[in-house]
């Protein structure tokens, strides 16, 4: 015998069904509009997975309601009638099998005081090109001078799941961040807890220790991690990092190194290695293997006395040959984008996993883009040197932080183009000639402009699986002291 809770949950599911078909207003005096809807978020021309969850919108306006129609051109139909265009999940994956390598035509049809009007039907396409599960990022309130609530989340890409990994209310009065994967495979995490009871969470083949990477040699202990795709060495930046507060009105706060230098962690023998190329007077800072393992690329600046001089800081992207047999680094650093003789700054240099392409963020000054509202993507060819802005998918606000997927065909970035306070992430495609579509913000159920979310989006990473971490091992090594210090 079913309960009173399961036929009033049945009793909603039919009078939702019932709100979609036949109990859907009839549409009359339709006045036809040359001219595209204006819906949040923008999902005209958007080229998406085939496994995306559904591309909930709300009309950005003052229509009463919409009607909407989403028509693939290989079959299949889904008509809706509310304030919000809220798919339903199975009836909209269905739609994307049905027509993947295809498209679908949406047509928006919106009530106002003065009737309806039907606007001109947009496509979607759908892309042949898989994504990856799904993607990991911290989410953090938009202040600066606490830590506050904080976490590091995974997302289902194909619904609307998030689960978190891991929050700051595990260890108190910490901060979590830093999170990597080994080329997005999920068994191979690397991720750091700040705070006296803090240090660096590594897992590698089910196993996770607790690592302390602070030697007498090293500037601290290791951030911005970045994993050799042998999954043996994860290199890590040492920063003497602070922020100041600017008094101006249209920029918020700076955040800059004192001194910075460049390691990478050997897995297997515990040990640090270096090399006096990465640890110069200058700042050296976000490093990155190349897929093949066998050049390191980082972000290097000349010395400057801060933070007087902070806004004369600006990085190159440069390389250094490394030798995972030996674990020794090459005897000299090439510059592959010369970014202070164009006044600007490199920050966050991150290759495809095909090996075609760096994608990285161009600013005016320093590394940490995030504040820059000038900051955009830039994409570096390594097979033609040709080296671009990413006009396709920047926009009047800050572009910042990128990953790719596993097979080099989407690429997740953070951006603050919606309201120029929360980050938030927006997803876009490549194809094999190297041609950029549209960008599409990350799909919400709510699918309207009032965000219910208010923190932002942070360090977006693509994981081919689902994460596993063992939270009560953790949190019981890391209250314990237990570490294992690197040599």
């Amino acid at each position: 015998m079913r309960t009173i809770k399961e036929y009033l949950r049945i009793g909603i599911a039919a009078l939702a069904l019932c709100l979609l078909t036949a109990c859907a207003e009839q549409l009359k005096d339709v006045r036809e509009v040359m001219e595209l809807p204006a819906i949040y978020p923008d999902y005209t021309g958007v080229t998406i997975p085939a496994t995306l969850a559904p591309l909930n919108f709300s009309y950005d306006g003052p229509a009463e309601r919409i009607d909407v129609v989403i028509e693939g051109t290989r079959g299949g139909k889904i008509h809706l009638q509310g304030k919000t265009a809220r798919i339903p999940a199975a009836k909209w994956q269905s739609l994307l099998q049905q027509n993947k390598g295809g498209q679908l035509n949406v047509t928006v049809v919106a009530k106002f005081d003065d009737g309806w009007r039907r606007f001109v039907p947009f496509p979607i396409y759908i892309s042949d090109a898989p994504i990856d599960y799904g993607l990991v990022y911290r989410l953090v309130a938009p202040g600066y001078e606490v830590y506050s609530q904080m976490g590091i989340y995974e997302r289902d890409l194909s619904s609307f799941s998030q689960k978190p990994l891991i929050e700051n209310t595990l260890i108190a009065s910490s901060c979590v961040n830093c999170h990597s994967f080994r080329q997005t495979d999920s068994e191979y995490v690397s991720l750091h807890v700040r705070g006296k009871q803090g240090g660096t969470v590594l897992k590698t083949n089910g196993e996770t220790d607790i690592l302390d990477l602070k030697t007498a040699e090293t500037l601290g202990r290791g951030v911005y991690p970045y994993w050799h795709p042998s999954g043996r060495f994860v290199a890590y930046s040492q920063n003497d990092t602070r922020q100041v507060f600017h008094a101006r009105d249209d920029k918020r706060v700076e955040v800059f190194d004192l001194s910075s230098d460049l390691t990478v962690y050997d897995v297997v023998n515990n040990k640090i290695l270096t090399s006096p190329l990465l640890s110069t007077p200058g700042f050296e800072t976000y490093p990155a293997f190349s897929p093949d393992g066998q050049s390191l690329y980082f972000c290097l600046a000349d010395f400057q006395n801060m933070p007087a001089a902070y806004t004369d800081v600006q990085y190159n992207l440069c390389r250094i040959a490394f030798d995972a047999e030996t674990g020794r680094f090459g005897e000299q650093v090439d510059t592959l984008v010369c970014a202070a003789a164009m006044g600007k700054s490199v920050s966050f240099p991150r290759p495809s996993y095909d090996g075609k392409y760096i994608l990285y963020t161009l600013a005016d000054y320093g590394n940490f883009s995030i504040w820059h509202k000038e900051a955009d993507l830039w994409l570096l060819d390594l097979r033609t040197g040709e080296n671009r802005p990413l006009t396709e998918v920047n926009s009047d606000d800050t572009e910042s932080y990128h990953s790719w997927s596993s097979n080099s065909r989407w690429f997740v970035f953070s951006s603050r183009r919606d309201d120029g306070l929360y980050t938030r992430l927006y997803l876009a495609s490549i194809d094999a000639d190297g041609k950029v579509t549209k960008p599409f913000k990350l799909p919400q159920q709510d699918g309207r402009r009032q965000d219910p979310s208010f923190y932002s989006f942070n360090i977006p990473e693509f994981t081919a699986a689902p994460v596993e971490l063992d939270l009560r091992e953790i949190e019981r090594d890391l209250l314990s002291g237990k570490r294992r210090k690197a040599e």
